[in-house]
């Protein structure tokens, strides 16, 4: 995890909440260093973890947590960590028969549009146990990135009812965390993707937006985080709040600063 962020939203391991909705938003950029972020975050935090991985294999995932300081390959053999991979997941979904529907099944329908093998997939990952094993701060189901499954034939409003099922499952019955991360391309051509990333962003409570710089590519500067604190329940005036800032990701860490204030240019 980066400690610089944990500071920039007042959050520790220690004191991680609970019942949240987290967005994750990449805005002509590659916001994945927040995947990483929070995924650290939650197994430090000793939360019982579903990741769902479509866009990256176990081992990337797990090269990148072990730079932040954990061992997916241990939190996985204790049982703190179930991984989907996508992308292998997908190679049995097509070749190997399947004795019970398989998490992505939805990748042989004809009709694309049934997600409620994945929730069960989830459910059950993240399901209270009583057999002695070690016990888990609050579950934490965590997706990257939704916008895949968009690309592979469901719609948004299929997508948003999986979230909703989990928030009731995840969030409201066990007190747990959802964190997805929803690409964003800006040009208003995608409608779908724009459904998918209005619908979550009425719902959520923190909402983390990465945006490539307006003057492209720089070296000392990789682009801005906007930091956009929520109360779903209440009216907008007295629910939102609002951070800017800039950054650089480097090999261990990111680095935050305001708006032109990057060490390079003082």
């Amino acid at each position: 995890m980066f400690p610089e962020l944990n500071n920039l939203l007042n959050i520790t391991p220690d004191r991680a909440e609970q019942g949240k909705l987290t967005l994750l938003c990449g805005a002509k950029t590659d916001g994945s260093f927040l995947v990483h972020h929070f995924l650290s975050f939650y197994l430090k935090a000793n939360c019982k973890v579903c990741f769902v991985a479509l866009i990256q294999s176990f081992s990337h995932y797990n090269i990148v947590g072990q730079k932040l300081g954990v061992s997916l390959t241990a939190a996985r053999e204790r049982g703190q960590l179930v991984f989907l991979e996508g992308l292998k997941s997908s190679v049995d979904v097509f070749f190997r028969a399947q004795a019970e529907p398989h998490p992505l099944q939805f990748l042989r329908e004809a009709d694309a549009g049934n997600l409620q093998p994945l929730y069960e997939f989830v459910r059950e990952a993240l399901k209270p146990v009583d057999d002695g094993q070690a016990a888990w701060r609050c579950p934490v189901l965590l997706v990257d990135d939704l916008s895949v499954l968009l690309s592979l034939g469901l719609g948004a409003v299929a997508v948003l009812d999986f979230i909703h099922y989990c928030r009731v499952a995840v969030c409201w019955e066990r007190k747990g965390n959802i964190v997805a991360l929803v690409h964003d391309s800006g040009d208003g051509e995608d409608e779908e993707n724009d459904i998918l990333l209005n619908g979550l962003s009425h719902q959520s409570h923190l909402i983390l937006r990465a945006e490539g710089l307006a003057t492209g590519f720089c070296r000392d500067v990789h682009g801005q985080l906007r930091i956009l604190w929520r109360t779903p329940s209440q009216p907008t005036a007295q629910r939102d709040g609002s951070l800017t800032y800039q950054y650089k990701i480097q090999d261990k860490s990111v680095s935050f600063f305001a708006k032109g204030m990057s060490p390079a240019v003082l």
